[in-house]
């Protein structure tokens, strides 16, 4: 029988908070933001919000292909979702991707130390 290692369980939920991050900013900024108008479509916040969505995916494939590099697109990734974070926090009815960016930054900060 096969037991997860804490480093087995702590990658896992990397990759889960990376794929949930990746799905919840490119569903909220092609639909809230692009819905909403005004400040959601600026292109500073539009863009950070693809750029979240689009490094969860990348770090997302690296730990499921088990890349050396890893620890330094998740590092990456963390500082780009306490980003979006930030600038979602701004902005009316963001929260759930200010929740989610924040639970993935704090994931990839452990698999990047």
């Amino acid at each position: 029988m096969f037991l997860y290692t804490e480093t087995d369980q702590n990658l896992q939920a990397c990759i889960d908070a990376c794929n949930h991050c990746y799905r919840t900013c490119l569903r909220m900024a092609m639909n809230h933001c692009l819905e909403a108008g005004g400040k959601h479509v600026e292109a500073d916040h539009l863009r950070l919000m693809m750029n979240c969505a689009e490094i969860c995916q990348t770090s997302l494939n690296f730990m499921l292909s088990g890349s050396r590099f890893s620890p330094k697109v998740c590092g990456v990734c963390a500082e780009i979702c306490d980003a979006c974070a930030k600038s979602c926090e701004q902005l009316d009815g963001m929260e759930e991707c200010v929740q989610t960016c924040r639970q993935c930054a704090e994931h990839c900060r452990k698999m990047a130390a």
